[in-house]
């Protein structure tokens, strides 16, 4: 049954908010938890060993593909105002040969880090109190670029198991309002009613809905309000030891559960957990094809550019059945 179609159960109360105190005594306890022990080096892909993605690849069943990126967004809107160019530079107009060889040319441009298009984003992506995660100085970003925990550390690529957990689903609604806060004991439900199990290694998916709603409803000032995680639901990927975390939004929440941090799960995935995020990603067709398959893992390729110096990259993951 499609999931706006299932009876919908009473709705979650809001989550409290969180003081700057807790929060970061939140921040201290991920932190101290991460995989490299403080130290700077690939975060939680530590946890994606070989051996899990051989697993990973094992179980991949009807050999169907989906893509989990959106279409990159050239058009300006409340959501995209500096959205990505795109622009022929060959043949010029007019100037198209009948005869013998030529080539079409274009030039790309995008904001990496803008609120519609699918990006990964690096370990030296997220700034607090002066440090990168492991503790790595501020400085090491220049205006040349950034020197340390960059797109170098993915540039293999990452695969393996890939988890979806559907929380509008979970609730019996199409999509999450903007504002609506996922929580912890949201993903451990959406776990149990999905037959899964997220564990050490995966590469988390949460739906939330956002690109349905953004289809169905049109774009919005994302910026001001937008459905995402509960800073306390990261204590969830900490437990179950994942080594990525992705979202249809940017996986945090607008307005900020933390009136002094703007941006508490970014800060505590990345900063903190060295957590790699996917944001912006288009989950609706993978959600399909979990549903119809009634599996909700699944091996996962995503391929960043070779950009050496840079704090994150467009991406186009690809989920296999």
């Amino acid at each position: 049954m499609p999931s706006h179609q299932r009876p919908a159960p009473p709705h979650p109360p809001a989550p409290h908010p969180l003081s700057e105190a807790a929060f970061r005594d939140l921040f201290r306890r991920l932190r101290d938890e991460s995989p490299d022990g403080g130290h700077p080096g690939r975060g939680a892909l530590e946890r994606l060993t070989p051996e899990r993605v051989v697993a990973a690849a094992a179980e991949v069943r009807c050999g169907r593909t989906v893509s989990l990126a959106a279409p990159v967004e050239t058009r300006s809107g409340p959501d995209s105002p500096d959205p990505a160019s795109h622009r022929m530079t060959a043949p010029a107009h007019g100037e198209t040969g009948t005869h013998g060889l030529d080539f079409a040319r274009d030039r790309f441009a995008m904001n990496v880090h803008g609120d519609v298009d699918s990006h990964l984003d690096a370990l030296c992506h997220v700034i607090y109190d002066g440090r990168l995660y492991g503790g790595v100085p501020a400085s090491t970003v220049t205006p040349d670029g950034a020197e340390a925990l960059t797109l170098e550390l993915v540039h293999d690529g990452i695969v393996g198991r890939g988890v979806l957990l559907d929380v509008p689903r979970l609730r019996g609604v199409p999509w999450l309002e903007p504002g609506e806060q996922v929580t912890a004991e949201d993903l451990v439900a959406a776990e149990t009613a999905q037959r899964t199990t997220v564990g050490p290694g995966d590469l988390l998916f949460v739906r939330v809905g956002h690109r349905l709603r953004r289809r169905t409803l049109g774009p919005w000032d994302v910026a001001a309000a937008r459905a995402g995680l509960h800073p306390t639901a990261l204590r969830f990927p900490a437990e179950r030891q994942v080594s990525v975390l992705g979202s249809d939004g940017n996986s945090d929440a607008a307005p900020s559960a933390v009136a002094e941090v703007a941006f508490p799960v970014h800060v505590l995935a990345v900063n903190a957990m060295g957590l790699h995020l996917l944001d912006y990603l288009d989950l609706e067709g993978l959600a399909e094809l979990c549903d119809e398959q009634a599996r909700w893992h699944f091996l996962c390729v995503v391929a960043p550019l070779r950009l050496p110096a840079a704090t994150g990259s467009p991406v186009n993951p690809i989920a296999v059945l």
